[in-house]
């Protein structure tokens, strides 16, 4: 549960005035939006307080406090601000003369306290202003559409997998001292290991090709699949009348999919994992294409809350 900053506290006259209304009949109700601050707060202070004998400002058990409520603010003003901001930023931001400067630790108890932790950002692609504007756009156009006017759309999507170890970050569980044992390794590979780059488009009906890319996907590569790969199976499959999807959020999830379906696989030269992937790509059942072309109307309400921005798919 997070804990707000900046407790009311009442100086003795006005605690004073608080336990001399209770005692003429105020509600506390009354009392409470009088003085800004809740029932229960009025409760306790007039149960812990009496006029007869005396309103008194206890001193806190246990060690003060390093931080003042002023300076917890500015602690959390300081990083909601600028998110990327490390504790020894924000100690230089909130530290002033003549003042005590709070310690790293400290500051970072005062942000988990708050609800703030230190988190991976989720990496995705650069949006400038011009491609937002597009998206919603987009969205907007295409927020109303079933599955009747996503019929005979073909959707593509290009994947990078990697022929040994991944891109991103793998955790391992190990033993206390044991983290240089060779069973809790990460083996690397100079320069990566080898990729294997693939092409691959689908429609509402059936999975289409799947193509090896060779070197960089350049604009000639791209021509010679679109007119050599994607276009006689577009023919042969559904007809004269279709619409190829250029680009758009729900593709990139056919590529997650293939991953998912390789995730116990290796592979031990770049043919062989080609091969692998061409079988686990024409046994994706078309129920998965199915709940991807029902989630579009989702994608896009999202795109438009989003303003534009890359969102959570």
């Amino acid at each position: 549960m997070v804990r707000p900053f900046g407790k009311k506290t009442f100086t003795v006259d006005v605690r004073k005035s608080i336990v001399r209304g209770h005692e003429l009949g105020a509600h506390p109700k009354i009392l409470a939006t009088q003085f800004g601050c809740s029932s229960s707060h009025i409760y306790r202070i007039s149960k812990n307080n009496r006029v007869d004998d005396g309103v008194v400002h206890r001193q806190s058990p246990g060690r003060p406090r390093t931080t003042s409520r002023a300076m917890d603010r500015n602690i959390l003003r300081a990083c909601r601000e600028d998110p990327r901001r490390t504790s020894t930023d924000i100690q230089v931001f909130v530290t002033f003369p003549n003042e005590p400067v709070p310690l790293r630790r400290t500051i970072r108890r005062r942000l988990q306290v708050a609800g703030l932790h230190g988190r991976r950002p989720v990496k995705k692609p650069l949006v400038s202003l011009k491609n937002r504007k597009a998206r919603v756009k987009w969205a907007k156009q295409h927020l109303s559409w079933g599955p009747r006017e996503w019929a005979n759309h073909i959707w593509s999507n290009e994947s990078k997998f990697n022929m040994f170890g991944t891109d991103g970050i793998q955790w391992i569980r190990h033993p206390i001292g044991s983290r240089y044992a060779p069973q809790y390794q990460c083996p690397t590979v100079k320069h990566g290991g080898g990729s294997v780059m693939v092409w691959g488009c689908f429609s509402d009906t059936s999975m289409g090709p799947l193509k090896i890319i060779v070197g960089t996907m350049d604009r000639y590569v791209y021509e010679d699949i679109m007119e050599n790969t994607m276009r006689p199976w577009a023919r042969a499959n559904l007809g004269r009348s279709w619409v190829f999807q250029q680009d758009n959020d729900p593709k990139h999830t056919s590529g997650h999919e293939l991953e998912r379906r390789l995730k116990r696989v290796r592979a031990s030269n770049a043919n062989q994992k080609f091969a692998q992937l061409e079988a686990a790509w024409k046994s994706i059942p078309m129920t998965v294409v199915k709940t991807l072309l029902d989630s579009i109307p989702r994608r896009c309400q999202a795109v438009i809350d989003d303003k534009g921005y890359p969102t959570k798919y």
